[in-house]
């Protein structure tokens, strides 16, 4: 730990939780009154909290990023070769990453303790694929995830958990196994796995969706990432494994593989969806590498 930087520049994304975000800027405004040491830009386009993060950093000062787990997905990736601390105030619909940053959850919205707070280092997980390279804070899945992400972010009518049982039944409908061949570089040695699987998810916090606890077992910064598999299950089936996976109780299932891994590597002969932290990533196809970066970012954490 290490005491934090005296200026923070905090970007705020107005669309965050579907534009519900807008409805904290005039609040956080106020609450920054008196304070030099204190920015705040609100993004106007897309790329625009990318930009600001980069300057910032290159200023030396503290990023906080207000908006949800897209928002932090944004600045991590603007920033994470450029030795920057990274704080998160929650402003989006499902803010997963700090349920595993944080034991108590509500601290992270207590601006006023910004100042005393401390920076933890914390691993990234790295994404690779043809000429991509993609950093992601929390989490990525391929196929069934990628999907739900991908409906979630195309509907503007609901908000939390309805959003994301939307999306799953309509991910649902069209759902079939997948064949997965992977390479995991465990802390046991290499393996090798092709299965039928009905989700595909890589996590380097604990929680996804809002509620789902994918990797109950997972820490930010063990140097490693979690990977759990679910395979092929009658469809019917599926809605016992949710409430599993709400509890974290699926890893200890037959039809769940979990791994805990430095590396994995995977081919896919077709293009698919994939998300990184919620945020869509279409037409993914060919090589693909996810690999843990241990202790890449610090993040700014309220005591």
């Amino acid at each position: 730990m290490s005491n934090a930087p005296r200026r923070f520049h905090f970007i705020v994304n107005p669309a965050a939780n579907k534009g519900r975000a807008t409805r904290h800027i005039a609040k956080l405004q106020q609450r920054l009154l008196g304070r030099n040491e204190a920015k705040v830009h609100v993004t106007q386009t897309a790329g625009d909290a990318a930009v600001c993060a980069q300057s910032a950093a290159q200023a030396g000062d503290t990023i906080v990023a207000c908006g949800g787990d897209g928002t932090l997905h944004e600045v991590v990736n603007a920033v994470a070769a450029m030795n920057a601390t990274v704080g998160v105030l929650p402003l989006g619909s499902a803010n997963d990453f700090i349920k595993s940053l944080y034991t108590n959850p509500a601290e992270a919205s207590n601006i006023d303790a910004l100042w005393s707070a401390q920076a933890k280092a914390v691993d990234l997980g790295r994404v690779t694929y043809g000429s991509t390279q993609r950093y992601f804070v929390n989490s990525m899945g391929i196929g069934f995830t990628g999907n739900i992400a991908r409906h979630v972010r195309e509907n503007r009518w609901l908000k939390g958990d309805l959003t994301y049982l939307y999306a799953l039944f309509r991910v649902l409908i069209t759902l079939q196994p997948r064949t997965f061949t992977l390479t995991l570089t465990t802390p046991q040695g290499v393996r090798h796995e092709q299965e039928p699987l009905m989700v595909f998810s890589i996590m380097n916090g604990k929680i996804e969706g809002g509620k789902f606890t994918i990797a109950p077992e997972a820490a930010i910064d063990d140097g490693l990432l979690d990977v759990c598999l679910l395979k092929a299950v009658p469809k019917w089936k599926i809605f016992r494994y949710l409430m599993r996976y709400i509890r974290g109780t699926h890893i200890n299932d037959a039809q769940v593989l979990y791994y805990k891994a430095s590396r994995i590597e995977l081919t896919l002969n077709e293009p698919t969806t994939m998300h990184m932290d919620g945020e869509v990533y279409e037409n993914v196809c060919g090589n693909v590498t996810i690999e843990v970066v241990p202790k890449a970012l610090r993040m700014l954490i309220i005591n």
